[in-house]
């Protein structure tokens, strides 16, 4: 088994998750069985009670497994399911440490950083490898070179490199290449400096990325390559793309594959990028256009919704057509200028969320989108309040609500799993995962996946309440996919509405390139239908 380990330096949010995924897309179109993983050095046990603000969404897995949205790169760029095994916290280490401390497995010795904790790290990386089956791990150090917490599993790299050998360990460093004066000089010192201070922990960068708002000077290169002690074709320029999934190509037409695989030892068959290119061709040049408006409440950070931007993308390269977005935060939907937004949207797209905030600017929306016959997608939460909108406003249930947000509620059309009523613990507690949904005959649903029988992803505590699905149903709002034992409601279509359509679960989650989510390609077909009829 081989690892590439990228690492960063001088700043965080560098695109290390981009270049690692990217890394591992060229790889696998040269036939080669690549994985990856993420290490994040914070304490948390996962992603799942972290802030939306603070560190963007919470991606969910297959298994269950909450993790940072960069597994969600990896997963698009490499066509993969990964699993939680993916993911590794300082709390996730330490947790399996200290629990064979007290099971007795290091019988009574000392438990130390090294060798205790390292140790697990590298069987970490290691069982990841063995399961997946693959030839090379791809494994990304969150944070930056020099963070305190990020020590233990830098010093753990350099053991795995001491172990298994140059051929078998490369590592990749991810640094800044800043432009400044008048003259927009790039500037190689930040860079120079990171790698001292990888250096100084014993590692040597194999390759380094050099990200920068233009392509790298042949001054700046050679420059780096000879005060960082790396080959001139392994200082990779990495400018500032109009499209992530353009740097593969850039990586691939800068060599980088071929230099991995030399220093690997491995084959060196021909470059499999032909499908990759006609799909980056459709996302860079399409044809037509549409405007999809998504009401959410973390729009001060843009990667909160990442997936959903990401599913649009596909399904636009999959009809030709660039999603121009427009953004709008839902405590402001009445304000004139969301007002305007509105009107000026082909499709509305209502995202999941938590905590009462903004709910009735997401209601409003919904309506907005009802009433108007607007192209509309609801997922997790825009799917409950689908329900609360249609319920206070068709079937005349003024105070209709969500027991999360008003417990007391005369008509609580959402409420919760009965399974979470005695949950106390946040994290892990709600319904994840990919899970069953049955679908029915005839349905919109069935149209837009092809079949009757799917697997997607949940991360929710609150359905349907079953009370009212007959009332809903008669008036037109059908729940069209439901779990295996009927009692859950995963899909609702309403009656006499171009596309009016919500998911409990997150479509979004398993979207790919040349692979669209079904849920978020029928909405950008409808809005470009909406939209060249009111042209």
């Amino acid at each position: 088994m081989k690892v590439i380990l990228v690492s960063g330096g001088v700043l965080s949010g560098l695109g290390k998750g981009i270049t690692a995924s990217s890394i591992g897309c060229v790889l696998r179109a040269r036939g080669v069985k690549v994985t990856a993983m993420k290490i994040d050095p914070y304490l948390n046990f996962d992603a799942g009670t972290l802030n939306p603000f603070e560190h963007g969404e919470v991606f969910v897995l297959d298994d269950g497994g909450e993790a940072d949205l960069d597994l969600g790169n990896y997963e698009r760029f490499l066509d993969a399911h990964l699993t939680s095994d993916h993911v590794m916290t300082t709390g996730k280490v330490y947790g399996s440490v200290i629990e064979k401390e007290r099971e007795g497995h290091f019988l009574g010795k000392t438990v130390q950083i090294i060798p205790h904790i390292t140790n697990e790290i590298k069987s970490m990386i290691s069982n990841v490898g063995i399961k997946s089956g693959v030839e090379v791990v791809i494994v990304e150090l969150g944070g930056t070179v020099g963070d305190i917490e990020s020590m233990p599993f830098l010093e753990a790299a350099r053991q795995m490199h001491s172990e298994m050998g140059d051929q078998n360990v490369i590592f990749v460093h991810t640094t800044l290449v800043p432009a400044l004066g008048a003259l927009r000089e790039q500037k190689t010192k930040p860079t120079q400096h990171s790698v001292r201070e990888l250096r100084s922990i014993g590692i040597q960068p194999d390759v380094i990325v050099a990200r920068s708002e233009r392509p790298l000077d042949d001054g700046a290169r050679r420059k780096i390559a000879l005060f960082c002690d790396v080959p001139l074709e392994a200082v990779i320029s990495a400018p500032d793309a109009k499209s992530i999934y353009q740097v593969p190509i850039f990586l691939e037409e800068q060599g980088l594959t071929d230099y991995l695989l030399a220093r690997m030892g491995m084959g060196n068959p021909k470059n499999g990028l032909t499908e990759w290119k006609g799909f980056l061709n459709k996302v860079m040049e399409p044809k037509h256009k549409v405007k999809i408006l998504l009401v959410g409440k973390y729009m001060d950070q843009r990667d909160s919704y990442m997936s959903h931007y990401e599913a649009l993308t596909h399904a636009g390269a999959e009809l030709d057509t660039c999603v121009d977005f427009l953004r709008v935060e839902a405590e402001d939907i009445q304000k004139e200028e969301s007002k305007c937004m509105l009107k000026e949207a082909d499709g509305i797209l209502i995202p999941g969320g938590f905590g009462s905030r903004g709910v009735e600017g997401k209601i409003e929306a919904v309506r907005y989108a009802r009433e108007n016959k607007v192209p509309f997608l609801g997922v997790c939460l825009g799917f409950q309040l689908a329900t609360v909108e249609f319920a206070r406003d068709v079937l005349q249930m003024h105070d209709a609500n969500s027991t999360e947000f008003d417990p007391h509620t005369s008509h609580p059309v959402i409420d919760l799993l009965p399974e979470q009523k005695n949950v106390t613990k946040m994290g892990g507690s709600m319904r994840l995962g990919a899970q069953q949904v049955l679908i029915e005959k005839g349905s919109k649903a069935e149209e837009l996946y092809h079949g009757l029988d799917i697997m997607e992803r949940h991360r929710h505590r609150y359905e349907v309440n079953p009370h009212y699905i007959d009332r809903l149903q008669e008036k037109g709002l059908k729940y069209t996919g439901r779990s295996p034992d009927g009692k859950k409601m995963e899909i609702l279509e309403l009656d006499g509405h171009p596309f009016f359509v919500g998911s409990q679960f997150h479509p979004e989650f398993k979207s790919r390139p040349q692979r669209p989510a079904p849920m978020h390609f029928g909405l950008v077909r409808a809005a470009l239908a909406f939209s060249r009829q009111r042209k």
